[in-house]
C-alpha cells in the first residue's frame, strides 16, 4: 500500500488527543443525543407510514367484504370472482401508493428519501401489474363458471357490452408498456426524454382504468362503503401529485426568482453554477439536498436536471457543480449569467437530517465529490469524528479539492485521496488493492456512512460497508451515471498548499494539525 503522510500522527491519535481537550466529550455527547433523537423520530414516522399503507390495503378488502362480499364465496364461480375483485382492489391500492411515493411529499421524502421511495415505487408497480393481470383472469374465469360458458365467450360478452371494459383493457396494456420501458436494461437504450415520455403514459392508463371501477362493479355502487373510500383515495392521490409536482414548484420558482449569477470552471470538464434568488432560507435547502433544475433558455427549458448542491446555501445563493457527461450537461458548460432558473425541491436524505450518530464517514468519487463537499460543510461533528475519502482515476477528477481540504482543516476531519485505476472490482486504486474501509477509518463501524459516485464504484463501496458491519440504517447514498473513467495520469500529494503530481498513483492521508 502506497501511503504518503504529512506531519500526521497515527490514525487513532487525533481521537485520543481530542478526548483530553476540555469540552470535547460534552460536544460529542450532545451531538450523539441529537442525532440519535432524530433517528428515533424518523423510525417512528417510517412505522406510521408503513402501518398506514397496509391499513389502506386492508381497509379496501374489509369494505368489499362488508358490502356483502362474503356472499360471493357461496359457489366456486363466486369465490373465484371474489378473489379477482380482491386482486383488483390490492392492485388499485398499490397504484395509489406508488403515485404518492413519487409525489415528493415532504414527510415521505424526509422519512424514506427519494432513492428508497423510488425503489418501493418500482416494486409496487410490478405488484400492480401482476395484480391487475390476476384481476382480469380470475374475473373472466369466475364469470364463466357462474354463467356456465367459456372464458372466451365471457370476454367477448364483456368487450361488446361495455366501453369502460375496453378502456380498462387498454389501460392494462399501457401499464405493461410502462413496466417494460422501466426495466433498467431497456431504459439504457433510450434517451431520457423518450423514456420519460413513455412513462407519462402511466397517468393516461390510470385515468382510463378508473371508469370501469364505478360502472361495472356493484361494490362501488351508490350506497356502498367502498364508493366514498375509493373516491377519497383517488382525490387525495391526485391532489398530492398536483400540489407537490406542479403547483408548489411553480410557486417556489416565482417566489425565489433564481437567476444564474456566476459560472466558474472547476476543472477541464466541469463548472460550478451559482444562482442568486430571494428568500433562499425559506427554501430550507441543506448541503447534500438535490433539486430539479430547469435553465430557462430555448435549448434547456424542457430538460429537468437533477443536481445536488455542492455548497451549503447562503441567504441569497445556491450552488451546483456539473460535469460534462453528454449533450445535456455539455450545454451547461457555456451557461450565461442572467439566465432564469426554475426549480423543484429540495429533495433527498443525503443530508445532516439523516444522521444517526456522532461520527461520520463521507466517500465521494469524481463529480460525486460535489455533494460530499456540501455535506461536509453543513453537517456537525467533533474534531476527529469525521473522515473524508475522495476517489478519482486522475488528478483532474478531484473536483473542488481545495475547498474540501479547507473544510477538513477548519472542522477537524481527516482526508484521504485515492487516485489511480481501480483494482479490479474493488473501490480502491491498484496501489491499495485489498484495502477495506476499516483500513482507512478504523472506527467506521461506529459511524454514519455517506457515499456518492458512479454506480459500479458505489456498489463496491457499499459491499465493503456491509462487510464492515455497518447497519443499513446508517448508510446513505446518491447514485451517479458517469462516463468511463480515464486512465490514471498520476496521484495527488497534499502538503498544505496546492496539489502536486506524484510519481505514481497512490493515496494521501491528510490530518488537520492541532
Amino acid at each position: 500500500m502506497t501511503t504518503h503522510t504529512f506531519d500526521a500522527p497515527q490514525l487513532d491519535a487525533p481521537r485520543g488527543d481530542l478526548d483530553q481537550k476540555p469540552g470535547a466529550r460534552h460536544t460529542r455527547s450532545a451531538l450523539l443525543r441529537r442525532y440519535q433523537g432524530q433517528a428515533t423520530r424518523r423510525e417512528v414516522r417510517r412505522d406510521v407510514l408503513t402501518v398506514g399503507a397496509w391499513s389502506l390495503i386492508a381497509t379496501s378488502i374489509a369494505l368489499f367484504l362488508a358490502d356483502n362480499g362474503i356472499r360471493y364465496f357461496a359457489t366456486l364461480g363466486g369465490a373465484i370472482t371474489a378473489l379477482g375483485i380482491i386482486a383488483g382492489l390490492v392492485a388499485t391500492a398499490f397504484m395509489c401508493l406508488m403515485l404518492v411515493l413519487t409525489a415528493r411529499v415532504p414527510v415521505i421524502d424526509a422519512t424514506l428519501g427519494q432513492d428508497r421511495a423510488t425503489s418501493l415505487h418500482a416494486k409496487l408497480g410490478r405488484g400492480m401489474v401482476f395484480g391487475l393481470l390476476a384481476h382480469g383472469i380470475l374475473l373472466v374465469y369466475g364469470y364463466a363458471l357462474s354463467d356456465k360458458i367459456t372464458p372466451i365467450a365471457t370476454f367477448t360478452q364483456l368487450w361488446t357490452s361495455s366501453t369502460d371494459f375496453i378502456w380498462a383493457c387498454v389501460a392494462f396494456l399501457m401499464l405493461g408498456v410502462v413496466g417494460i420501458s422501466s426495466m433498467v436494461a431497456l431504459r439504457r437504450k433510450y434517451p431520457y426524454e423518450v423514456w420519460f415520455g413513455i412513462h407519462l403514459t402511466t397517468y393516461a392508463a390510470i385515468l382510463a382504468s378508473i371508469p370501469h371501477q364505478f360502472s361495472m362493479s356493484g361494490m362501488l355502487a351508490e350506497g356502498t362503503w367502498g364508493r366514498p373510500f375509493w373516491a377519497a383515495m383517488w382525490l387525495v392521490t391526485g391532489g398530492l401529485m398536483l400540489a407537490y409536482r406542479v403547483i408548489l414548484p411553480i410557486l417556489a420558482s416565482l417566489t425565489h426568482q433564481f437567476t444564474v449569477s456566476r459560472v466558474t470552471p472547476v476543472g477541464p470538464d466541469a463548472v460550478s453554477i451559482e444562482v442568486t434568488g430571494r428568500k433562499v432560507k425559506e427554501l430550507q435547502a441543506r448541503g447534500g439536498h438535490w433539486l430539479n433544475w430547469r435553465f430557462l433558455t430555448p435549448e434547456l427549458a424542457g430538460q429537468p436536471h437533477p443536481f445536488s448542491l455542492s455548497a451549503e446555501p447562503t441567504d441569497s445563493t445556491l450552488r451546483i457543480t456539473v460535469r460534462n457527461l453528454g449533450e445535456g450537461t455539455a450545454r451547461l458548460m457555456s451557461l450565461k449569467p442572467g439566465t432564469k432558473v426554475a426549480i423543484e425541491g429540495p429533495y433527498g436524505m443525503f443530508t445532516d437530517a439523516s444522521r444517526t450518530t456522532d461520527k461520520v464517514v463521507l466517500l465521494g468519487a469524481g463529480i460525486g465529490i460535489a455533494p460530499i463537499r456540501a455535506l461536509l460543510e453543513s453537517t456537525e461533528f467533533a474534531p476527529g469524528d469525521a473522515a473524508v475519502i475522495l476517489r478519482a482515476s486522475t488528478p483532474d477528477e478531484l473536483y473542488l479539492l481545495d475547498e474540501v481540504v479547507a473544510l477538513c482543516e477548519a472542522k477537524g476531519a481527516s482526508l484521504a485521496l485515492l487516485v489511480g485505476p481501480r483494482a479490479g472490482q474493488s473501490w480502491v486504486p491498484v496501489t491499495d488493492a485489498g484495502a477495506t474501509l476499516i483500513d482507512f477509518v478504523p472506527w467506521a463501524a461506529e459511524a454514519d456512512v455517506y457515499v456518492c459516485g458512479p454506480n459500479p464504484w458505489m456498489e463496491a463501496v457499499l459491499a465493503d460497508v456491509a462487510a464492515c458491519g455497518i447497519p443499513a440504517g446508517a448508510r446513505r447514498e446518491v447514485r451517479l451515471v458517469t462516463a468511463p473513467a480515464a486512465q490514471a495520469r498520476g496521484a495527488i500529494r497534499y502538503a498544505g498548499s496546492s496539489p502536486q503530481p506524484c510519481a505514481r498513483p497512490g493515496r494521501v492521508l491528510y490530518w488537520p494539525r492541532d
